[in-house]
């Protein structure tokens, strides 16, 4: 019998850490006010009393020296999660993180595995200030080395969060901090798939929309109003922006010849940029329509009395999918 428990992300999240530092004693967590606060969001709460000091412990504020010292453990054999407090801190741990943690397998020919997971609380939708409220992934997606992987319910982040601790690669844990107390029902025995598949949420006809991370519940809420109008919306959850599961998005655009790829972080240079010209290149004779990415608008995230204006709703996805039926 399958063992079903309806949790938050965020306690999904932990129980999969707990699950991961039960299996192997070789796995890490730190970073800053982990410990006996259990994160700002308390995602870590409780593992300090499990597990104890030598395997979660609070860092200095320093992003640079969290990623090093992540760095150094996993090449002593240790499986380091290391947490960065909010996605617009990351930004002084880049040069370790993309000179450094990612360059090393290739550096030592494999000799040497970097099996570190980097847990970044991302995105908007909670009023905070500046540097709180990034979406920072195209610039990791983009760096050859590392993978990069958001889930979007509790299922896939109680599953998703061990997959990446097992990885002997570097994982960038993207976690959509406004989802956090979404809940759901989790799976204990039985993985929905790997970290890097993407998965059709709701099956549809005539549009399909790709989405990841707090967009993909936005998504789906524009299919409802959507199917409520008369039409078909097929919405993809594309859990992995690298590698992305080009396979199953192409696969949907050849079923219903229009694509809307939407996103948080702004359109220019971002995963959807990716999305719309692999698809260009590999399904350009089933689309119907341009390819159109929803995204947060290319300016600086904005204070919190204006944020929801700068975030993509249902209503800005269910413009794109008027624009792309207009075809």
């Amino acid at each position: 019998m399958t063992n079903f428990v309806e949790m938050s992300i965020a306690k999904a999240i932990n129980a999969g850490i707990r699950k991961a530092m039960a299996d192997n004693p070789k796995v890490l967590v730190f970073g800053e006010d982990v410990a006996q606060l259990g994160g700002v969001f308390r995602v870590t709460e409780g593992i300090l009393d499990e597990f104890g000091p030598s395997r979660i412990f609070n860092s200095p504020i320093a992003e640079s020296g969290i990623i090093g010292t992540a760095i150094g453990l996993a090449m002593r054999g240790y499986s380091p999660v290391a947490e960065i407090q909010f996605d617009g801190f990351i930004f002084p741990a880049f040069n370790q993180i993309t000179s450094q943690l990612a360059k090393m397998q290739n550096r030592s020919e494999g000799f040497t595995t970097m099996p570190v997971v980097i847990r970044v609380p991302f995105g908007g939708g909670i009023g905070a200030v500046e540097h709180h409220s990034e979406s920072p992934e195209a610039y990791f997606a983009h760096t050859a080395g590392l993978r990069v992987i958001s889930p979007s319910n509790p299922n896939d982040a109680y599953w998703m969060i061990q997959q990446a601790i097992k990885s002997n690669d570097p994982v960038l844990f993207f976690e959509p901090k406004r989802r956090y107390w979404q809940k759901g029902q989790v799976n204990l025995d039985e993985p929905p798939a790997g970290m890097h598949t993407a998965k059709v949420l709701r099956p549809g006809s005539q549009v399909t929309v790709a989405a990841y991370g707090p967009m993909v519940a936005v998504a789906l809420q524009a299919a409802e109003i959507a199917a409520s109008e008369g039409t078909s919306l097929e919405v993809i959850d594309m859990r992995s922006m690298s590698p992305i599961d080009f396979a199953t998005i192409i696969e949907s655009v050849k079923k219903t010849g229009r694509l809307v790829v939407t996103h948080e972080a702004s359109t220019f240079v971002s995963i959807s940029s990716e999305v719309a010209a692999r698809v260009a290149e590999l399904a350009f004779y089933h689309l119907e329509a341009p390819v159109i990415r929803v995204g947060g608008f290319d300016v600086p995230y904005p204070s919190a009395k204006l944020e929801e204006k700068f975030l993509p709703d249902a209503d800005r996805i269910l413009e794109a999918v008027d624009r792309v039926l207009a075809y």
